[in-house]
């Protein structure tokens, strides 16, 4: 059943996108069926295995995005939801190939290039995706801010983020992952000057205050957290406003090394007491995290990236 799902994909996407010089320029490197990248370490990463009763679920809601697609190849909405589900199956090559058809036929929707940026860095293509934001903020300089709906809804139901913070919080992660805490910083400030909930405001802060360490501008990464406190109401972002409080001494750092079921959790919480104690000269102890992490396998998530990204850098 997968195979024949994404055997439709790749037939509506490829025959219209195809002699695009845009999809030319941004064209996936080869790897053999069910590789999805490399890691910046040279290993071999697969598509990851989804829990069954999980599994079922993004199936069906798939199904239901080939449907609208089938219906109507050439809206704009349709396609993103397409290359979303896609991707929440782990198959993150197609999910790019898919928002290429939307660049296609929607070059001047920001939204093509935010989604298909953010699939880049998963993919650890960081250069394209800077490229897509980059792209991305020109053209929402001349519209209003949107909430983007979540495809994997939080237990509320309720939206966190924004077209315009989404592209300005994944520029500076791709910069981040890079090493280039410099652009990284400019990227979240202007993600901070955005009327952003709680929840987006603390994610971009976690990493806001990181680059700012590690950029080696400590008094000023101590201010941007100094109203952080533990009274903040979060939906979904609880890992990142935690890690703020161990980062200013308010929590313990004992009390989240616990290895739990979430495994994004995991790589998220683990990063960050990493990165912990990197920036208070325990650096080999840090390495020991990321290399934990690392060797978890959880290779989508974004704090498991990062440790990559911290780890092909010290190798």
């Amino acid at each position: 059943m997968k195979t024949n799902l994404f055997a439709i994909i790749i037939l509506f996407a490829g025959l219209q996108i195809a002699c695009s010089d845009q999809y030319r320029q941004h064209q996936l490197p080869d790897l053999p069926s069910g590789v999805q990248a490399i890691s910046l370490l040279g290993d071999t990463l697969y598509t990851p295995e989804i829990a069954p009763e999980v599994e079922e679920e993004f199936r069906a809601n798939l199904e239901k995005a080939i449907q609208n697609y089938r219906i109507d190849p050439e809206d704009a909405k349709n396609l993103i939801w397409l290359g979303r589900r896609t991707a929440y199956l782990g198959e993150y090559r197609d999910a790019v190939r898919v928002f290429t058809e939307g660049v296609f036929k929607h070059s001047e929707d920001p939204r093509m290039y935010r989604h298909r940026g953010h699939r880049y860095i998963t993919l650890r293509l960081f250069d394209y995706a800077i490229s897509d934001f980059e792209k991305a903020e020109v053209l929402m300089r001349r519209m209003d801010d949107i909430v983007e709906p979540d495809g994997l809804p939080n237990e509320l139901g309720i939206p966190t983020s924004t077209l315009k913070s989404n592209v300005w919080y994944h520029l500076g992660l791709a910069h981040y992952v890079k090493g280039e805490f410099d652009k990284a910083i400019r990227a979240y400030e202007n993600a901070l000057n955005l009327d952003l909930t709680d929840d987006m405001e603390i994610a971009t802060l976690y990493w806001y205050y990181m680059a700012l360490k590690r950029s080696g501008q400590d008094e000023k990464a101590g201010e941007v957290i100094a109203h952080v406190t533990p009274d903040i109401e979060i939906i979904e972002n609880d890992a990142y406003l935690e890690l703020l409080l161990v980062f200013k001494g308010i929590f313990d750092a004992d009390r989240l090394t616990g290895a739990g079921d979430d495994a994004l959790q995991n790589a998220t919480i683990g990063y960050g007491l990493g990165n912990w104690h990197y920036i208070n000269g325990r650096e080999e102890r840090a390495f020991e995290i990321w290399q934990e992490i690392y060797d978890a396998g959880n290779w989508p998530a974004f704090g498991f990236i990062a440790a990559e990204g911290e780890l092909s850098r010290e190798y």
